[in-house]
C-alpha cells in the first residue's frame, strides 16, 4: 500500500473497517476520557455517535458553501416539533456505513445493534404533525432541495411512560441528560425576542408613520444546528433549533442582597420557553406559554433568515428569492405578522411592499377539519403578550376584507365567516384564517383531506382563491420503518426488485 494510500485509510473521516475501528477508539478517548477497558455503553454510544457525525460534517459544511455561493432558493419548514427519531442508525444507513462499522465494532468487541439502543428519542416531537415534519426534512435532503428546517430545542420531551403497579406514570423526559452529540451549539445565531408591554406612534423623517413596540421583558434564542443528511448523497441540510435565556443569567447585585431566588428569576422565566414540548394548557397560564412559545421560534427564525438575507443579498426586498417557507399547521402563522413588523417597524419598509413581500413567501399546511380543533386565541391575552402583532392583524384584516367586498359586495356572511376575528362578546384570533391569507399556496396532507378541506373548514377560502390550494400527501421515510426495523427483509425486497442494489 502507498503512503498516500496509507494515510487516506487512517483520515478522520476515512470509511474503511480500520479507519472507522482507529476513528472509534480516538473519539471514546478523547471525546469520553475512557479506555475500551473501562468504557460504559453510553461512552461507547457516544464515541460511535461522534464517528459517525464526523464523517457528516465534511458534506454539511460543503452543502451550505455551495447554497450560498449559488444564492439558492432554500425552503424554510416551521414547525412546533419534530418527531426525528434517533439519529445513529438512520445516519449510519444513509451514509452506507452499516457493514463497515458492524466489522469495526465487532473488532473491538462491541456489538453495534446493541450500542444502537442506548440513544435516547428526541424529545422534540409527539405525533404525525412532528412526523411529516421530520420526513419533509429528510427527502428535502435526499431529493438535494435546499432547506432548514426551523423549530425549539426542547430541553423535556413529552413524557416518558411507565407502568407502576398495573398503571400508567408519566415521568419527565429527560431526553438531554447525557448531551445530544449531533447538536453543534451556534451562539453567534442569537436573537432578542420581545413579549409584552405596549406600542408607541410617531412621525419618523419624511412624515413617515412609525411605530415602536417597547416591551415589558426581552428573551433570547440561541441557535443549535443538527444536520440532516440525505439518503446515498453527499447533501446535507440543516435542522435549525432554538434554546431560549435571559440577557443575564445572574443578578450579582440581588443576589449580594440576600434575594438569592431572585437572583436567578430572570433566567428561569426566560428558560421556561424552551423547557417543554407542550406544556399543559389546561390553565391561562399553560396557554400562555404556549403561545409565547410559538412566537418566540417564528421571531427567531425570521431574524435569522432577515440576517442571511441582508448578507448575502442586501435588499430585503430580495427576501422572497431567498426564502420560501412551510408553515406547518397553525403554530406558526404568527410569522405572518411577525414578518411584517421586521419589514415596517424594523427596517422601514411600507405597508403594501411589505404585505407584497410576505405573500409570496408563505404557504400553509393544513392538519384538522374539526373547526373547534382549528387554533385561536383571545384577544386580552394576545394583546397582553403581543400587542403590536394585535395592531399589524387587525391592519391586514382590514385590507383583506376591503378586498373581498369589492368583489362580494354584499354578503356580510361571507365577511364574518373570512374575518381574522371571530364573531360575538368574547372575539378570538383565528389563526387558520392568518395562515390562509397571508399564505401563497394551502394544502392538505391527504388527497380526501384535501378534497374535503375545499369544501368544509376553507370552503369560503377556496372559492377566493381555487388556484392556491393543492394536495401533498403525507409521506414516511421507508428507510426507518423498513431498512432499520427488518434488514433482512429490505435485502430480499431490494434483491428481488434490482439485483444489483444493495444498501
Amino acid at each position: 500500500m502507498s503512503d498516500v494510500a496509507e494515510r487516506a485509510l487512517h483520515t478522520r473521516v476515512g470509511r474503511s473497517v480500520s479507519a472507522l475501528r482507529r476513528s472509534l477508539i480516538d473519539n471514546l478517548f478523547y471525546i469520553t476520557g475512557r479506555s475500551l477497558q473501562k468504557a460504559t455503553a453510553n461512552d461507547l454510544y457516544t464515541a460511535l455517535a461522534y464517528t459517525v457525525r464526523d464523517r457528516m460534517l465534511e458534506g454539511f459544511i460543503a452543502t451550505a458553501e455551495t447554497y450560498k455561493s449559488s444564492n439558492s432558493r432554500t425552503v424554510c419548514y416551521f414547525s412546533a416539533e419534530y418527531l426525528l427519531g434517533p439519529h445513529l442508525g438512520n445516519n449510519i444507513l444513509n451514509l452506507g456505513l452499516w457493514d463497515n462499522l458492524t466489522q469495526a465494532m465487532l473488532d473491538i468487541g462491541v456489538d453495534m445493534e446493541t450500542i444502537l439502543q442506548e440513544e435516547p428519542e428526541p424529545g422534540l416531537g409527539n405525533g404525525g404533525l412532528g412526523r411529516l415534519a421530520a420526513c419533509y426534512m429528510d427527502s428535502l435532503a435526499t431529493l438535494q432541495i435546499p432547506a432548514i428546517g426551523y423549530g425549539i430545542r426542547y430541553e423535556f420531551g413529552l413524557f416518558q411512560q411507565v407502568i407502576k403497579d398495573g398503571w400508567q406514570d408519566e415521568v419527565t423526559d429527560s431526553w438531554l441528560r447525557n448531551a445530544n452529540p449531533w447538536e453543534l451549539p451556534n451562539r453567534e445565531r442569537r436573537y432578542p425576542v420581545k413579549i409584552g408591554g405596549h406600542t408607541n406612534q410617531y412621525h419618523a423623517e419624511n412624515n413617515h408613520f412609525q411605530t415602536t413596540w417597547v416591551p415589558d421583558y426581552t428573551v433570547y434564542g440561541v441557535a443549535y444546528d443538527t444536520p440532516i443528511l440525505g439518503y446515498s448523497v453527499v447533501n446535507t441540510n440543516l435542522l435549525r433549533l432554538w434554546k431560549s435565556e435571559a440577557y443575564s443569567a445572574f443578578n450579582f447585585q440581588v443576589f449580594n442582597m440576600g434575594n438569592h431566588c431572585a437572583a436567578v428569576e430572570e433566567k428561569v422565566v426566560a428558560e421556561n420557553l424552551s423547557k417543554v414540548l407542550y406544556p399543559n394548557d389546561a390553565s391561562e397560564v399553560g396557554k400562555e406559554l404556549r403561545l409565547k412559545q410559538q412566537y418566540f421560534f417564528v421571531s427567531c427564525s425570521l431574524q435569522d433568515m432577515v440576517q442571511i438575507v441582508k448578507s448575502e443579498l442586501g435588499d430585503l426586498v430580495h427576501f422572497p428569492e431567498k426564502f420560501v417557507t412551510q408553515l406547518n399547521d397553525t403554530h406558526p402563522s404568527i410569522a405572518i405578522p411577525e414578518l411584517m413588523r421586521l419589514l415596517v417597524d424594523e427596517h422601514a419598509i411600507n405597508w403594501k411592499l411589505a404585505w407584497d413581500i410576505t405573500r409570496k413567501c408563505f404557504a400553509y399546511t393544513n392538519h384538522t377539519l374539526l373547526p373547534e380543533a382549528l387554533e385561536t386565541w383571545p384577544l386580552d391575552m394576545f394583546k397582553r403578550n403581543l400587542p403590536r402583532h394585535l395592531e399589524i392583524i387587525y391592519e391586514i384584516n382590514q385590507h383583506f376584507l376591503d378586498e373581498v367586498r369589492l368583489r362580494v359586495f354584499d354578503d356580510e356572511q361571507l365577511i364574518k365567516n373570512i374575518s381574522l376575528f371571530s364573531d360575538g362578546e368574547s372575539q378570538r384570533i383565528r389563526m387558520a384564517n392568518l395562515a390562509a391569507v397571508g399564505s401563497l399556496a394551502i394544502n392538505g396532507v391527504s388527497e380526501i383531506h384535501t378534497d374535503l378541506l375545499k369544501t368544509t373548514v376553507m370552503r369560503e377560502f377556496y372559492e377566493l382563491w381555487p388556484e392556491r390550494f393543492s394536495n401533498k400527501t403525507n409521506g414516511v421515510t421507508p428507510r426507518r420503518f423498513i431498512a432499520l426495523a427488518n434488514r433482512p427483509l429490505t435485502k430480499l425486497i431490494l434483491i428481488s426488485t434490482n439485483p444489483q442494489e444493495s444498501i
